[in-house]
């Protein structure tokens, strides 16, 4: 009989020499650090790193907010949708409401005091030519962050990029200026190619050893029914990668959440946001497991582009603790850091 670490170290082992590995029936346990969570995202993505950030802030230590609009924009109802998007001329979100809804919920418990976020940092990026979520919509994000705390040191805002709205690579995807699928694009920035993943990776944590060219860790693909019910939205499986020191012993790697759009799940664009986002080369050499849930197109819960709950298509509770997205996506970060 395996041990759990010994069957983790096993599957690891095997899967050097092929591309692809059975799902495992769980979450393997890997002894991460609890101390050493973080979270990012694109667009729907971006909204549910916002949320986490704030309704988890004890726990979540530092956050990346790609083309996302502020915490609870939407208030449960779907019609301020474009407003949060910044859709709507001469009418941005007012983030003043945002706090006094987060101050409210904190003050109810149902969230974490939001006193925790003056120490947490935060990334955050609208380019130039998105528009999807335009910057408008991104600005009251910054504003947000602003007024609950967060100091000018720990809240890096870059919004002069000709980009459209993607996760940003030195040399993958689309041309910068694009809006459209993989959600995945290349820029320059004075000459050179702009590496998202480590901006953000390196504001949130320091500086980091440099990202490797080839990461050589593995994707674990697991069961996502575990941590989220069908009503959820979720997808049956979700994806981890495993860089080669975190699959020894006592490593206490840390865990990074990496959140899909719309339209960007494995079921939309394949493997491309989990292996093709620059995040495994920096995991690579930095000890750091990439979660990386997903969601799917779905009309029950009524979500026909795969976007994350932003808005309460899972209920009205979509933006506190108790929401069940937010719920399974903590219980799969405490079971990566739970001992095997």
């Amino acid at each position: 009989m395996y041990t759990s670490r010994a069957l983790a170290s096993f599957v690891l082992a095997w899967s050097v020499a092929s591309p692809t590995i059975a799902a495992p029936d769980s979450l393997p346990a890997y002894g991460a650090d609890p101390q050493q969570t973080s979270v990012s995202g694109l667009s729907s993505g971006a909204f549910m790193a916002v949320q986490l950030q704030v309704a988890y802030s004890r726990s979540i230590i530092g956050s990346g907010v790609v083309a996302g609009g502020p915490y609870y924009c939407a208030a449960n109802n779907m019609a301020f949708a474009g407003v949060c998007m910044g859709q709507v001329p001469f009418f941005p979100p007012n983030p003043t409401l945002m706090v006094s809804a987060a101050k409210s919920f904190a003050s109810a418990r149902l969230i974490d005091p939001l006193r925790n976020l003056s120490a947490r940092r935060v990334y955050v990026f609208s380019g130039t030519d998105d528009s999807v979520v335009r910057q408008p919509a991104v600005d009251a994000t910054v504003s947000f962050f602003q007024q609950v705390g967060i100091t000018q040191d720990n809240l890096k805002y870059v919004n002069k990029v000709p980009a459209g709205h993607a996760v940003i690579t030195p040399s993958y995807g689309n041309l910068c200026s694009a809006n459209a699928s993989p959600y995945i694009s290349r820029c320059d920035v004075e000459s050179a190619g702009y590496d998202q993943a480590g901006a953000l990776l390196q504001h949130i944590y320091g500086t980091l050893n440099p990202r490797v060219d080839t990461p050589t860790g593995q994707i674990v693909s697991f069961d996502q029914r575990a941590f989220a019910p069908e009503t959820t939205g979720m997808a049956d499986t979700g994806h981890l990668y495993v860089p080669q020191s975190c699959a020894a012993s006592n490593a206490h790697c840390k865990v990074h959440v990496a959140i899909h759009g719309c339209m960007q799940s494995s079921e939309s664009v394949g493997s491309q946001f989990y292996t093709d986002t620059g995040y495994n080369n920096w995991a690579d050499n930095n000890n750091i497991l990439v979660l990386y849930p997903q969601v799917n197109k779905s009309t029950t819960p009524f979500n026909p582009q795969g976007c994350w709950d932003w808005w309460g298509y899972t209920g009205g509770n979509y933006a506190k603790k108790s929401s069940s997205q937010m719920k399974a996506i903590v219980k799969m970060v405490s079971r990566l850091t739970q001992q095997p």
